[in-house]
């Protein structure tokens, strides 16, 4: 029995109504069986249509995972790990959840700092090191051909 909600953290919770889940055969190995079953789960979101997420986050996972949702604002994930429907269904909501958490923070913003005193010294001594070095390399009396 799926649960009632996908629990991402205390602050988003997505209702299981608005995960809708379809099912193809999947690909690669494991025998007759795979030709015969259908158990690649592919899970659809309508990831604008939400109320679970918060605003700021929902902006954050539309501008992050923009590729990857549709024009109609419709975010699909496929999972065919494992051989049975439920465990593919578990990975689906797994990697939903882990794409949430991705952006449920806000990144913290860059205070812009100025370079110490000591920092503009070091800075300037080097170049005058580097600029002596040059030119000790030059020849005598100019360098005229």
């Amino acid at each position: 029995m799926p649960a009632e909600f996908l629990e991402v953290n205390e602050r988003i919770r997505i209702p299981a109504e608005e995960l809708q889940f379809s099912f193809t055969r999947s690909g690669g190995p494991g025998g007759q069986n795979v030709n015969k079953v259908s158990t690649r789960a592919v899970l659809s979101w309508q990831v604008t249509e939400s109320a679970a997420l918060p605003g700021d986050v929902q902006a954050r996972f539309l501008q992050k995972y923009s590729s990857r949702i549709s024009a109609a604002g419709v975010l699909q994930l496929a999972c065919s790990e494992y051989r049975t429907q439920q465990r593919n269904i578990e990975g689906c909501r797994q990697r939903l959840a882990a794409l949430i958490e991705a952006v449920a923070v806000a990144p913290v913003q860059r205070r812009p700092t100025r370079p110490t005193r000591g920092s503009q010294h070091r800075r300037l001594e080097e170049k005058r090191q580097q600029s002596a070095r040059k030119q000790s390399r030059r020849r005598p009396g100019g360098g005229d051909y």
